[in-house]
């Protein structure tokens, strides 16, 4: 399954390559991506493919990745179908932590990454206790408690956003909506290292998680150590979502399309679902990424307003089941 998902990765990524407002010719740009020189490429080209598509593209890649296996690791430990970063605040803790590193910390960039992750990290802990009752964090209390913490961080963003200077809050509002465009090396070094680290400790856990999707209490007489499990998985996940947020901004509904697709295509088991989710996320957001450069050429839109399209009515149809 996932080598077919990985495959399937692979063509949309080659694809979303050469599509564009500038369309590149196919043998041409396979040529270069080998290292080649002579490939028939003129230099504008070449730097189009290289400099400015191979970078954005591999960033959709990791955001996405990031976000989908974040989203199916907060649906399997909650217990809650409508667990998603963006929908339980996770998204805005970090795009607060990211603004307030861009305002005051602007000077060193590895401030991004850093304040991202403790801003996604605060708010998950935060919605957790908010949600945390007698009988557990029930799915209703889940929801009205990211609702809550939402509304707050999203007034923390307006108050940070009006101490800004007026040429800057275009660009700010613009990478809020999901912003791919200021990609840099040290940001998709960040977002790659976070992508994979993070993965791999979700899947690591994923027989704990299928566990604890019966309830905590039935899962620690199964022998899962269910403190320590909650704790890895909420550290893991707010790595992710620190990552693509400090990177791209917040982009939308991608944990919750997403690994509600994989679950319907290869059905619950998080040792399949967490791998798959990542893997898919990435394909999403290329996919994403390449009609919001396109739809509109050469103007672009932001890739969060593609993926909400998406996940709205979704959310929607879940909303009624």
């Amino acid at each position: 399954m996932c080598g077919f998902l990985l495959l399937v990765l692979a063509v949309v990524l080659l694809t979303s390559l050469v599509t564009g407002s500038q369309r590149l010719p196919i043998r041409g740009s396979l040529c270069a991506l080998t290292g080649k020189s002579n490939c028939g490429l003129s230099a504008e080209e070449r730097a189009i493919l290289l400099d400015i598509r191979l970078p954005r593209i591999l960033l959709a890649g990791a955001v996405g990745m990031c976000l989908a296996a974040a989203g199916a690791a907060y649906q399997a430990l909650l217990r809650n179908p409508l667990a998603e970063p963006y929908l339980l605040g996770v998204s805005n803790g970090a795009a607060v932590g990211t603004m307030a590193a861009l305002v005051f910390f602007s000077a060193y960039e590895w401030s991004r990454p850093v304040l991202a992750f403790a801003g996604a990290l605060a708010a998950t802990f935060l919605v957790y206790r908010l949600a945390r009752g007698r009988a557990g964090a029930t799915p209703e209390r889940l929801i009205l408690a990211g609702v809550i913490v939402t509304t707050f961080l999203s007034s923390a963003i307006v108050f940070i956003t009006t101490i800004m200077d007026a040429t800057r809050i275009r660009s700010f509002t613009f990478w809020l909506l999901g912003d791919l465009s200021g990609t840099t090396t040290n940001l998709l070094t960040v977002a790659f290292f976070a992508a994979a680290i993070g993965v791999v400790v979700l899947a690591i856990n994923a027989r704990s998680l299928n566990l604890m999707m019966l309830g905590e209490r039935d899962a620690f007489d199964l022998g899962v150590e269910v403190t320590r499990v909650r704790l890895i998985v909420f550290v893991a996940a707010s790595l992710l979502v620190g990552a693509s947020v400090a990177s791209s901004g917040s982009v939308g509904y991608v944990g919750l399309v997403v690994p509600h697709l994989v679950r319907l295509s290869f059905g619950s088991d998080n040792r399949l679902v967490i791998p798959a989710a990542a893997l898919a996320g990435a394909t999403f957001v290329i996919i994403a990424d390449t009609l919001a450069r396109t739809i509109i050429a050469p103007r672009e839109l932001p890739v969060g307003a593609i993926t909400a399209l998406i996940g709205a009515p979704l959310f929607i149809y879940l909303l009624r089941r």
